[in-house]
């Protein structure tokens, strides 16, 4: 199958869509996009605040954007850390860090309290060097995580490495504990669910078509509140005046068939760790919990226009893309078929910053830019953004997560169109073109050519 959104909804069915906005309402707090993000929100600002009004607006069904699509990595890794190092002094970094890493726990204890199932499973993250140069960088990776204060973090050689998981050719490897396995959609299924029995109303078919002060607009009528956050990730390019704020990466993703048991035993992976590279173009992977393999990386990064598929379906060039990526780390799985394909979108701000913020003199607040990392770190976004708004309407002070260092980061826009489309497929060629380098001449030397293309992404 390709498309129908994502094989997690093949997995698990599509949602039943709640009712649409059926005119102008009032709230409290009005939520636009029904994704991570905005329902955890939803149901933090409703458990601090009982009797707030909250209205959740969602342009197709809650988790039809990247909650629905991504790879099911609930890990501690969160876009721009190293900026927010240079800006705001190490120790602000390090307590950011420290907030990543305590918020894969605060996801599974919060899926445990509410009862929501969805195969969680607290393996771990390891990450993988196949070539010299990876390995020359999986070391600097390792040791730069440990100036973070991840203390409980390990370095694997070959045979360590093979214990664990058998990739094909792999020099070494690095594993931290701060990591999990999802079932995505799953997961945003529960959250809805929650977040409706605690009082908090959703309005789904609703697309958002202008956010302004106090006003959320769409074609059935305006929701006024004091406070309109916008938690629209990958999708905030559709908005009125937001075409160049966040770009909308492109992410693909293949499932194969369930494996056999003499096939897991080929491969090891019994830790059930989600499972990494350190190419400039990476993959990410995890052992789904029916026993598959279910694998993502770049594809088509990037689409003209910063325009956004509408139900997942990937080029057949990327398929077989990751396809061969997936026999290159499993030779012996090369007979497995691929079951299911499809792709999502992640926002991606210019400087690779994820931010939160709240105007307190519009009441306009909004959360994301998690370049990938979105499914533990929308979950601190949005404990962010209650605290934000508890601060601001005087029923709460300022707190550890309202003083991190990603608070209120400004950034500039995208540059416009073509030069957008051109950068984009410019920069990801660059990488490709690195890792093929480092693969052919099996030098410990990184590429240049990643270096370079590192710095007119403006990621250092």
């Amino acid at each position: 199958m390709n498309g129908g959104i994502s094989f997690w909804y093949a997995d698990d069915g599509l949602p039943e869509v709640r009712e649409p906005l059926a005119g102008d309402a009032s709230a409290d707090v009005v939520i636009v996009g029904g994704g991570y993000t905005g329902l955890w929100t939803a149901y933090y600002l409703k458990k601090a605040v009982p009797f707030l009004r909250i209205t959740v607006l969602e342009q197709k069904f809650c988790g039809y954007g990247a909650s629905g699509r991504n790879g099911g990595w609930l890990y501690n890794g969160i876009a721009g850390r190293d900026r927010y190092a240079k800006l705001h002094g190490h120790e602000a970094a390090v307590r950011l860090q420290r907030a990543m890493n305590d918020t894969v726990d605060e996801v599974v204890r919060a899926a445990e309290e509410e009862g929501i199932d969805a195969g969680v499973h607290k393996g771990g993250v390891l990450e993988v060097a196949r070539t010299p140069a990876q390995l020359a960088r999986l070391k600097a990776f390792h040791e730069h995580e440990l100036s973070y204060g991840e203390k409980d973090r390990e370095l694997f050689g070959a045979r360590e490495t093979a214990e664990r998981v058998k990739v094909a050719d792999a020099v070494g490897s690095t594993w931290t504990p701060h990591g999990a396995r999802v079932h995505p959609v799953k997961l945003v299924k529960g959250l809805a669910a929650a977040v409706v029995a605690l009082g908090v109303t959703i309005h789904e078919l609703t697309p958002v078509t202008e956010i302004r002060p106090k006003h959320a607009v769409t074609p059935y009528g305006t929701v006024r509140a004091p406070y309109v956050l916008r938690c629209t990730e990958g999708f905030t390019a559709a908005l009125k005046g937001q075409k160049r704020t966040w770009l909308p990466m492109n992410s693909s993703m293949i499932a194969t068939e369930p494996l056999t048991q003499e096939q897991w035993e080929s491969v090891g992976w019994d830790g059930g760790e989600t499972l990494g590279d350190m190419a400039h173009a990476y993959m990410y992977a995890q052992r789904t919990a029916d026993g598959r393999i279910a694998l993502g990386g770049r594809g088509v990064p990037y689409r003209f226009g910063s325009r956004t598929d509408n139900d997942g379906r990937t080029q057949g060039a990327t398929v077989e893309a990751l396809r061969e990526l997936l026999v290159r780390f499993f030779p012996q799985l090369a007979p497995v078929r691929i079951e299911h394909a499809w792709s999502g979108v992640l926002g991606v701000p210019r400087d690779w910053c994820a931010t939160v913020t709240l105007d307190r003199s519009t009441g306009l607040g909004w959360a994301g830019g998690y370049v990938g990392s979105g499914v533990a770190t929308a979950n601190l976004a949005a404990r962010t953004l209650r605290d934000l708004v508890q601060q601001d309407s005087g029923q709460g002070g300022r707190t550890e997560l309202t003083d991190l260092p990603w608070v209120g980061h400004k950034v500039r826009k995208w540059e416009p169109e073509p030069l957008r489309w051109l950068g984009v497929h410019g920069l990801y060629a660059t990488y490709r073109a690195a890792d093929r380098h480092e693969h052919t001449t099996n030098s410990g030397e990184p590429s240049k050519l990643a270096r370079f293309a590192d710095r007119v992404a403006g990621r250092h």
